[in-house]
């Protein structure tokens, strides 16, 4: 065998040893491309999960906050049709009371309610208040106090009725149609269980 057949047989067992380990690399090549590639697609799928997971979450936000707002707004008009429905029922009330204000029945009541408050007040001298319109009852409401009381008109009682305030005994009444009416008014604010539908 000459120097020529040992370099081929060199050459060769170079050329197997490098083809074998070209295939080695080629393989571990390969399997670190679908390694990498298995690592990106699960890196990928958990970033698209966390990117869904965040939209989900940022989009119930919004709908939650709408939804809030929403019944938010729902319950204001509510509570403002409630108010409107009430406004309604105590105006239609005050109206009714000051055409009963008008009648002959009213006018007794306002002399019963004189004689009540007097005897509250005693002889004591006081200050009665009455609407302008029932002036012309002043001498039949004088006539509970023994003369010394003094009728004066108010225009805060727009209804009707009768207050006064006695100075000595530091006692206020009040038993005008419109103190019972706002009475009225608080308690069925506070009891009435109404609803709009």
């Amino acid at each position: 065998m000459g120097n020529t057949a040992k370099t081929d047989n060199f050459l060769k067992a170079i050329k197997k040893y490098t083809n074998a380990q070209k295939s080695l690399m080629q393989n571990e090549i390969k399997q670190l491309k679908q390694q990498k590639k298995r690592l990106i697609s699960q890196q990928g799928k958990r970033d698209s999960e966390k990117l869904i997971k965040e939209s989900l979450a940022k989009k119930r936000s919004e709908q939650t906050t709408l939804l809030a707002k929403r019944a938010q707004q729902g319950q204001r008009e509510l509570f403002l049709e409630r108010v409107r429905m009430t406004d309604e029922v105590f105006e239609l009330a005050a109206e009714r009371l000051r055409n009963y204000a008008d009648t002959a029945d009213y006018r007794q009541k306002l002399l019963d309610s004189a004689h009540r408050i007097a005897q509250m007040f005693g002889n004591e001298s006081c200050v009665i208040y009455i609407n302008e319109r029932d002036m012309s009852q002043a001498y039949g409401i004088s006539g509970f106090f023994g003369g010394n009381a003094e009728i004066k008109a108010d225009k805060t009682i727009e209804i009707g009725g009768i207050k006064g305030y006695c100075k000595a005994k530091n006692i206020i009444a009040d038993d005008t149609l419109d103190s019972k009416l706002a009475q009225q008014r608080e308690w069925f604010i506070e009891n009435a269980d109404l609803r709009v539908v």
